[in-house]
């Protein structure tokens, strides 16, 4: 699944070629994604300027004069910008034309996307107005994540992978954060100290900035908006290293499962 990292890369990828256009015309040939793209998106759309592209959690957003389109990328989705009207392939079932000559094309061969229309501010979408803070911005401290997990019983990796508490650390980054500040997946959140979150914090924004320098980590279907994959996978410290020696102190890496998930941690750093 495209995580923050792989979101944000594809909004700076596209976004050159997206702001400032005015959309010409919008071909949608499969309608039936995670939501139902609505019926009146095209007639909102189309004519319309991209006056600003923005990101908040995994969503993109499109602004124009006369509302707002909310896309998700879902479990395999991703954007492309083409210049002419290539042949469109099996899974590929959205074109924004701009007068440009640009196109924006929607992938999803899982079709757990979703591209959805409002008229009033986004950040009250009901799939959105819940989120907790971005973990790059300042709101993102380590007074409010230990404030948050006082009395909490789960597992700091579930914790931080709440998006009503911080959005975007994704299974990836979650591990390898934890992996960077030194905390064991299985601790309880209440049980971390404010002196370890101080640590975590920093390292969930130092892991997410790289990842996004880097373009993203390529696991399965994930492409920038260029076409072009990310490489912070050559980077990872224990996701997806089981057996494999730990880089600092050789030790093992270990897998375990935490609900559907797979966690990868040494047990030597990690404590």
């Amino acid at each position: 699944m495209p995580e923050l990292p792989e979101v944000e890369t594809t909004r700076k990828g596209i976004a050159p070629f997206v702001v400032g256009e005015t959309v010409k015309d919008i071909i949608i040939r499969e309608r039936q994604l995670r939501w139902p793209i609505p019926v009146s998106l095209k007639r909102s759309l189309k004519n319309q300027v991209i006056r600003k592209l923005r990101r908040r959690a995994k969503y993109l957003l499109f602004y124009t004069n006369n509302g707002c389109m909310i896309l998700h990328l879902g479990m395999s989705g991703s954007l492309r910008v083409i210049n002419d009207m290539q042949a469109p392939e099996k899974h590929d079932h959205v074109d924004i034309i701009f007068e440009s000559g640009q196109i924006l094309r929607f992938r999803d061969p899982r079709k757990f996307g979703s591209m959805l229309w409002t008229k009033d501010d986004p950040m009250g979408h009901k799939l959105i107005n819940h989120l907790g803070p971005e973990p790059l911005s300042e709101e993102f401290q380590a007074d409010y994540l230990y404030a948050r997990s006082r009395k909490r019983t789960k597992a700091i990796k579930t914790f931080i992978m709440d998006s009503c508490i911080v959005v975007g650390v994704g299974n990836i980054y979650a591990s390898e954060a934890l992996y960077h500040a030194g905390i064991k997946p299985t601790q309880r959140a209440g049980k971390v100290s404010k002196a370890k979150y101080e640590r975590l914090v920093v390292e969930i924004k130092n892991v997410l900035s790289h990842a996004i320098e880097k373009g993203g980590t390529t696991l399965r279907d994930f492409i920038n908006g260029e076409g072009k994959p990310g490489y912070f996978k050559n980077e990872l410290q224990v996701y997806d290293r089981a057996g494999d020696p730990c880089n600092f102190c050789k030790t093992p890496i270990k897998m375990i499962r935490q609900g559907q998930r797979s966690t990868f941690y040494c047990t030597k750093c990690q404590h």
